[in-house]
């Protein structure tokens, strides 16, 4: 069993509610010789320095989500893909200590073959830019701007897809099209939608 890290401590009684069952995945997931950090204000386990998974708490459900979980096998069919969005994540909720300690031989099982697809390279086969929905307000910004088609050709493919994913997550037109209006003149400075 690694070392506890105490950053991982404060996390836990923050979240009194799941402070069992997140103390008990922790326990799990230290068993198996992950290293302990916080990384993007979650406990977070590494493998020769590579991200493998995280836990967390929200308000109705613990979480345990492995970052490359699409390349598991999943044979007990726990894996959830969150959004449509989410390519490569897949988590497995909680909602009580039963439930984990009744899974513990295969949540290691998960664990490992994480940790040898982490080292064995695998790749997750992303989605390419032109796998995205353009929304056809966006579009029609595009077919009249030829600056714009530039610019927005020019932006790295992340910040296309994140361009593409924000536009498209509205749901009535109207909103559409005030996101677009309203980035424009990022995506004409170069800048990705979270830029400042």
């Amino acid at each position: 069993m690694t070392k506890k890290n105490p950053k991982v401590d404060g996390y836990l009684r923050k979240n009194k509610a799941w402070e069992p069952e997140l103390s008990e995945l922790r326990r799990i997931i230290l068993e198996c010789d992950l290293v302990e950090d916080i990384k993007w204000r979650t406990p977070c386990y590494t493998a020769e320095g590579k991200n493998i998974l995280f836990i967390g708490a929200f308000k109705e459900y613990a979480l345990l989500s492995f970052i490359k979980g699409v390349l598991l096998k999943d044979k007990k069919k726990l894996l959830i893909q969150q959004t449509e969005n989410m390519q490569g994540p897949r988590v497995i909720k909680f909602k009580d200590l039963a439930h984990i300690k009744k899974l513990e031989p295969t949540l290691k099982a998960y664990i490992h073959e994480a940790v040898a697809n982490e080292k064995a390279g695998l790749k997750i086969p992303y989605k390419t830019t032109e796998d995205f929905k353009v929304p056809e307000e966006f579009q029609a910004a595009l077919d009249n701007s030829t600056p714009l088609q530039e610019a927005f050709n020019d932006l790295t493919p992340g910040r296309q897809r994140g361009y593409l994913l924000y536009f498209a997550g509205a749901k009535q037109s109207k909103t559409r099209s005030a996101r677009v209006e309203k980035y424009i003149p990022h995506i004409l400075n170069g800048k990705g939608i979270d830029d400042e």
